[in-house]
């Protein structure tokens, strides 16, 4: 069994650097989305552990680029904007104002999007602006909860009591009622928990790892 990790929007692979380090006994992939560069997929041994952070579970769930046993999700949701059944989303307009911004203004908005991640840490140099500018619109546009719906597998979601990108609403009201889910909270921490807090990260999924195993 492997873990397969994927990064949300604005970062590339290097943001589980520290949880995989954490982690270094087991067998990890990462799989890149291409915003600093070439995209890179995984190809894990057998059914894997399958973690995304934000964006990157999403895409999980809508490219389902290959089986796994099961899901971890970290600040993460199978839709991000609001609909009339969906009110623990984040208000389009918001998403809509950072598009046009990222536009006109790709460093700045990228900039002001890590500051408000409860991380120090910067945006990596070389960042594909057309790479990031797709997957804003997928942030938009795609709706996974039916997928999130079907699945049967555990589940295990970790958020950050104050993360201002994907609030703590939004992952309790997706999270909590699903069957086979554990639920961790930390008091702090942000949005990019696993550059914030990544031990506390790397022992939750250790622990849920351990029980499937």
């Amino acid at each position: 069994m492997s873990l397969v990790f994927v990064h949300g929007w604005g970062f590339d692979s290097s943001l589980w650097e520290s949880v995989r380090e954490e982690l270094r006994d087991l067998e990890c992939e990462t799989v890149d989305l291409g915003f600093y560069g070439r995209p890179a997929a995984a190809r894990p041994n057998g059914r894997a552990v399958a973690i995304g952070h934000s964006l990157g579970f999403l895409w999980l769930l809508h490219e389902r680029p290959f089986p796994w046993r099961a899901l971890i999700s970290i600040s993460g949701m199978p839709r991000f904007t609001k609909a009339a059944d969906y009110r623990c989303g984040v208000a389009a307009r918001l998403l809509d104002s950072m598009i046009a911004r990222f536009a006109g203004a790709p460093q700045a908005t990228l900039d002001d999007f890590f500051a408000r991640c409860g991380t120090t840490a910067a945006a990596p140099d070389g960042a594909d602006c057309r790479r990031l500018a797709e997957a804003l619109l997928w942030l938009k546009d795609w709706d996974a909860r039916d997928s999130l719906a079907a699945e049967r597998v555990p589940l295990l979601a970790l958020y950050a009591a104050d993360d201002e990108i994907v609030p703590k609403e939004l992952s309790e009201d997706v999270f909590a009622s699903r069957p086979e889910t554990v639920l961790g909270a930390s008091p702090g921490g942000g949005h990019a928990l696993p550059l914030s807090r990544p031990q506390w990260v790397a022992s939750n999924i250790r622990e849920f790892v351990g029980r499937l195993a």
